[in-house]
C-alpha cells in the first residue's frame, strides 16, 4: 500500500496520524502505551520509511498541520511554519518569528535611489539590530520548547531547594556547580517555576580529551574499557591490556527478559525482588533515573517491603546504604551509583544462599554501565547473579531495536505477562547498545576535531597570557605590538596616500600625533616612513614611563615611610580615558628599581584585563560559528572545513584586537592621582566622618549611663529623624565629655577595668 502511495486509504491516514504524533511528542506517556498494542509500531514504522523516502521528499506533508517537530535521537526541537505563524499571531506582527534576508535587505538598500548616504546606514543598522532580535527571540523559544519537551525531572535533572540540579547521566549523581549553557538551564527554571538565574559567560573551555593530552605519561584502570578500546586507541593511542581476575568469576549473567509493556516488566521486576527476598539473598536493583527509582519504590512500599534507596536526592546516605546493601533480605535501588569500585559485603548466610541478586531494570544506552551494574555481584569468586528486565517502552528499545522484536511478538501472538528470554534477544539488544556507543564516539570525535582548532588557538593566548603573568617576554610582547599597529596604520594610508587620515587615526588609536611632513610620508620609501613613525611612537612611550615614575616614586617612598609597617602593596589608579584600572605595586620594589617596576606592573594588569576580555568575546563569536557552519551540510559542504576557515580569520581579528587595545592603553594612558585641592577635601571629608563618628560615639555612651534600652534608643532615633513632621524642637548642644580607655578604671567605681565592667 504505501509503496504505490495510496495515502488516501484508512490505514494510510492512520499511519499518517501516528507518525505525526510520534514527530511532536514521542514521550507522551499515552502515546508510548499506545504503540505497545498489536501491529502499531508495524504501522509507525511503515509510515515513517514511506514519508521518508527520497530524502524526506514528503515529510513537508506529516509536519504541515504541527507547531514543532521533535528529533528525540539528536535532542532537536524545530520550529514549524504553522508554528511560527501561531506565535506571531500573539504580537499582531506577521513577522515577529520571520528572520530577514540579510543579503538581498542589503542589496535592496543599496540600490535605493531614495535613501542618501546617512539614511542607508540607518536603515542597514536597523536591520542588523531587527536580525540580532529576532534571532534571540527564535533561540529563546527553541530552548524553552527543548525544556519542556526533551528533559524531564528526575531523569535529566532534579529540583532541590529551589535550584535545578543536573545529574550525570552515567553515575546518578547531582553534578554541583554545573548548568546547561546556552539559555537551556534558564528555560528549565522557567519551566519548573524557581528563580531563573544569569546567563553564564565561558571564560575558559577545554574539551576532556584535549585535556588528558596536555599531560606527557597517561594511563588508567577499569573494569570496563574493553568496550571502549577503539575510542582509547583512536584518541590517545593507548592499548588496552585485560587482567585476568584473582578468582575465576561464579556470577551467573542470565539472558534480559523482555516485556511488552512497562507496567508487565514493574510487576515482573517486584515479583522477582518478593522472591529472592524470601531466599534470603540480598538485592541491588539498578534503575537509569531518579524518576524510576522512585516509582519502584512506591511499588515495594505498597508490597511492604523494607528497602533503601540510593540515587541523586539521597546521595549524602551513600555510604550507609552501601554498607547495608549485603545483608540477607535486604533491598537496595540505586541510580547508576552501582559501579565506580563500590564494594558490597556480603552478610552472614549470603553465599550459601546464592550470593548478591542484581536485578537491571532497563538497558542503559552504555554496555559499560549495564556491566559495572553487574559487577557489584560476584566479586572474588563470590556467588551471584544478573538478570535484565526489558520492555518495549523502553528508550533505548523505543529508539533503536522494539520494531523487530514488536513484529516478532505480533507474529507469536503475544498475551499479557507474555516473555521473551532468548540469547538472540539479547545480543540483539548489545547491538543496539554498541549502535549508540558508536554514534557516540562519533560525535565526541568530530566535537575533538572542531576543538582541535580551538586548542591551537588556546594555545597562543595562553601563551601570551603567561608571558603577561609572569612578566616573561612581557616586554617582548608590548613592543610586537606596537609593531603591528605602526605597521598597520603605515600601509594602509601609504596604499591610499592620505597622510590626513593617517594623522588622524593615529591620533584617535593610539594618542600619537606623528611628526612628518604630508609630502615626505608620501613620497618617501615605505620602510623609511615606518622606521622614522615607530621611532617615534617608541620613543613616546619611553618618556611616558618615566614620567609615571618621577611622579608616582615620591608618593611611594612617603607612604612606605609612614606606613611600611602595615602596608606591602599600594594601588595605583591608571586610565587611558574609556577603560581604567587599579595597578597593586610592590612599594619595596618600586623604590629599589628607581620607579621602573611601577610601568611594569601597570603593562602586566593591562595585558592581562585586555586579553580575558578579548578571549572571553573570542569564544562567545567561535560558538556562534560552530552553530552557522552547520547549514554549510545542504550545499554539500564539510562544515568542519568552513569552521576552519572561518576560525582562522576570527583569530587573527582577534590577534590585532588585543595588539591595538594593548598598545592605545599603554601609549593614551595616564594616571589619575588626585591633586592638591582633591586631597584637602579629602582630609576634610574624613575629619568630618571621624567627628560625627565621635558624637555618636558620645550619644550612645550618655544613654547607656542613663539606663536606656537598645529599644528606647532606637525609638529616641527615630523620634529625632521623623522630629520634622511634628513642632520643631530645640536642639541640645552636644556635651564632649572624656573618653574611656577599654583599659581605664571603671568610671561607676567597682574598681574592675572598663572593658570587664561596663564596656563588657
Amino acid at each position: 500500500m504505501y509503496a504505490e502511495g495510496k495515502t488516501g486509504t484508512e490505514e494510510g491516514q492512520a499511519g499518517m496520524a501516528l507518525l505525526r504524533a510520534h514527530r511532536a511528542l514521542p514521550k507522551h506517556r499515552p502515546l508510548i502505551k499506545f504503540l505497545s498494542e498489536e501491529g502499531v509500531k508495524v504501522l509507525l514504522q511503515k509510515s515513517d520509511d514511506f514519508y521518508m523516502q527520497e530524502n524526506n521528499k514528503r515529510m513537508p506533508e506529516v509536519d504541515r498541520e504541527l507547531l514543532f517537530t521533535i528529533d528525540e535521537k539528536n535532542r532537536n526541537v524545530e520550529l514549524s511554519d504553522k508554528g511560527v505563524e501561531f506565535l506571531s499571531g500573539f504580537s499582531n506582527d506577521a513577522g515577529f518569528f520571520v528572520m530577514p534576508d540579510i543579503g538581498s535587505e542589503l542589496v535592496q538598500i543599496d540600490t535605493d535611489d531614495s535613501l542618501d548616504y546617512d539614511e542607508k546606514t540607518a536603515a542597514k543598522e536597523q536591520l542588523a539590530q531587527d536580525y540580532g532580535i529576532k534571532s534571540r527571540r527564535i533561540h529563546a523559544i527553541q530552548q524553552l520548547l527543548k525544556a519542556y519537551a526533551l528533559f524531564e525531572k528526575d531523569n535529566e535533572y532534579i529540583v532541590i531547594e529551589g535550584e535545578v540540579k543536573i545529574v550525570d547521566e552515567q553515575t546518578g549523581r547531582v553534578m554541583e556547580g554545573r548548568r546547561y549553557s546556552d539559555g537551556l538551564h534558564q528555560a528549565i527554571e522557567a519551566k519548573e517555576n524557581v528563580k531563573v538565574g544569569e546567563i553564564t559567560q565561558t571564560y575558559a573551555t577545554v574539551t576532556l580529551q584535549n585535556y588528558f593530552r596536555m599531560y606527557h605519561k597517561l594511563s588508567g584502570m577499569t573494569g570496563t574499557a574493553e568496550t571502549e578500546a577503539k575510542e582509547l586507541w583512536d584518541i590517545y593511542k593507548l592499548d588496552v591490556v585485560v587482567i585476568p581476575t584473582n578468582r575465576p568469576i561464579t556470577r551467573q549473567d542470565k539472558d534480559d527478559l523482555v516485556y511488552k509493556t512497562a507496567r508487565e516488566k514493574y510487576n515482573a521486576v517486584i515479583e522477582e525482588i518478593v522472591k529472592l527476598r524470601e531466599a534470603g539473598r540480598p538485592v541491588l536493583v539498578g534503575t537509569t533515573s531518579v524518576e524510576i527509582s522512585e516509582l519502584l519504590s512506591r511499588l515495594l512500599k505498597l508490597r511492604g517491603i523494607d528497602h533503601n534507596v540510593l540515587n541523586a536526592k539521597q546521595h549524602q546516605r551513600e555510604a550507609e546504604i552501601v554498607a547495608e546493601a549485603g545483608h540477607p533480605g535486604r533491598v537496595t535501588i540505586a541510580t547508576n551509583m552501582a559501579g565506580r569500585g563500590t564494594d558490597i559485603k556480603l552478610g552472614a548466610g549470603v553465599k550459601e544462599s546464592g550470593g548478591l541478586a542484581i536485578i537491571g531494570t532497563e538497558r542503559h544506552d552504555s554496555r559499560r554501565v549495564d556491566r559495572q551494574l553487574r559487577g557489584r555481584a560476584g566479586r572474588q569468586g563470590d556467588p551471584g547473579s544478573s538478570q535484565f528486565y526489558v520492555s518495549l517502552e523502553d528508550n533505548l528499545m523505543r529508539l533503536f531495536q522494539s520494531d523487530r522484536i514488536a513484529g516478532l511478538m505480533d507474529k507469536m501472538g503475544h498475551k499479557e505477562g507474555d516473555v521473551i528470554q532468548h540469547s538472540m534477544v539479547t545480543k540483539s539488544i548489545e547491538r543496539a547498545q554498541t549502535k549508540i556507543e558508536e554514534n557516540n564516539f562519533g560525535i565526541r570525535k568530530r566535537l575533538l576535531e572542531y576543538d582541535d582548532v580551538m586548542n591551537i588557538q588556546r594555545e597562543a593566548i595562553y601563551k601570551k597570557r603567561r608571558n603577561a603573568l609572569f612578566g616573561d617576554r612581557l616586554a617582548l610582547d608590548i613592543n610586537s605590538a606596537f609593531i603591528a599597529i605602526t605597521n598597520e596604520l603605515v600601509q594602509v594610508h601609504r596604499h591610499g596616500g592620505d597622510f590626513e587620515t593617517f594623522r588622524l587615526d593615529s591620533i584617535r588609536m593610539i594618542g600619537v600625533d606623528p611628526e612628518m611632513d604630508a609630502s615626505w610620508f608620501k613620497s618617501a620609501p615605505g620602510d623609511t616612513v615606518t622606521a622614522t613613525y615607530q621611532d617615534q611612537v617608541f620613543g613616546i612611550y619611553a618618556r611616558k614611563r618615566h614620567q609615571v615614575s618621577d611622579r608616582v616614586l615620591p608618593i611611594i617612598k612617603d607612604v612606605h615611610a609612614k606606613e611600611g609597617q602595615r602596608y606591602k602593596r599600594i594601588v595605583v589608579p591608571f586610565t587611558d580615558g574609556s577603560l581604567g584600572l587599579n595597578i597593586s605595586a610592590d612599594m619595596e620594589k618600586a623604590i629599589e628599581t628607581d620607579g621602573k617596576s611601577i610601568m611594569m606592573d601597570v603593562e602586566k594588569v593591562a595585558n592581562l584585563a585586555i586579553i580575558d576580555d578579548a578571549w572571553k568575546e573570542h569564544l562567545r563569536n567561535i560558538d556562534d560559528l560552530k552553530e552557522s557552519v552547520q547549514g554549510a551540510s545542504f550545499e554539500q559542504k564539510d562544515p568542519l572545513v568552513i569552521y576552519k576557515m572561518e576560525a582562522y580569520n576570527l583569530f587573527e581579528g582577534l590577534v590585532g584586537h588585543i595588539n591595538s587595545s594593548v598598545s592605545a592603553f599603554l601609549l593614551k594612558g595616564t594616571l589619575r592621582l588626585p591633586d592638591e585641592d582633591e586631597m584637602r577635601r579629602a582630609q576634610a571629608a574624613q575629619a568630618q566622618q571621624d567627628a560625627m563618628r565621635r558624637a555618636q560615639s558620645n550619644r550612645l555612651r550618655t544613654n547607656n549611663q542613663q539606663g536606656l534600652t537598645e529599644t528606647q534608643q532606637a525609638a529616641q532615633r527615630a523620634a529625632q529623624q521623623a522630629g520634622h513632621n511634628g513642632p520643631v524642637q530645640r536642639v541640645q548642644p552636644i556635651v564632649k565629655e572624656k573618653v574611656v580607655g577599654r583599659n581605664d578604671l571603671c568610671p561607676c567605681g567597682s574598681g574592675k577595668k572598663y572593658k570587664h565592667c561596663h564596656g563588657k
